[in-house]
Parts: structure tokens; C-alpha cells; sequence
């Protein structure tokens, strides 16, 4: 379809695309309707994972077993 625009003498209406997407871009990177950072969605995934993690941990009963190699580790370190 492409090829097709460019050879038939539609080199200007790709170019014109072209232009139109760059700036499009280039205003979401530094205009007003920017990405500025996480929004909601992504906090809210986050916590979701986050907490299939720890319940996943409680439900398998590992916490006892991760619990053990903390104190372990750290008294290794500390030399108790």
C-alpha cells in the first residue's frame, strides 16, 4: 500500500503523514499532553501484583521458611 501511494505520484501524502505523526510525537514527549510519570492504572497493577505475591508466599507457607534465612543472613553478618 505503500509502495503503491509513492509510485502513483501520493509521495506527498506520505510525507504529509510522516509530518503529521512527528509532530504528534514530539508534542507527547514535550507538550502539554505529555507522559509526566505512572498514573493510577499502573499504581493500581502494581499494588494487584504486588499483593498475589504475598498472598502467594502466605498461601504456599513460606513465610516461615523466608522469615528463617532473614534472621539467618543477618546473623551471619553480625556475627551471632
Amino acid at each position: 500500500m505503500l509502495r503503491s501511494a509513492v509510485t502513483s505520484g501520493g509521495r506527498a501524502d506520505v510525507v504529509s503523514r510522516f509530518g503529521n505523526w512527528q509532530r504528534t510525537v514530539v508534542s507527547r514527549m514535550r507538550g502539554r499532553e505529555r507522559d509526566a510519570g505512572a498514573g493510577f492504572v499502573e499504581y493500581a497493577g502494581l499494588l494487584i501484583i504486588i499483593a498475589g505475591i504475598f498472598t502467594m508466599i502466605d498461601g504456599l507457607g513460606l513465610d516461615g521458611a523466608i522469615s528463617g534465612a532473614i534472621m539467618d543472613a543477618v546473623s551471619n553478618v553480625i556475627g551471632g
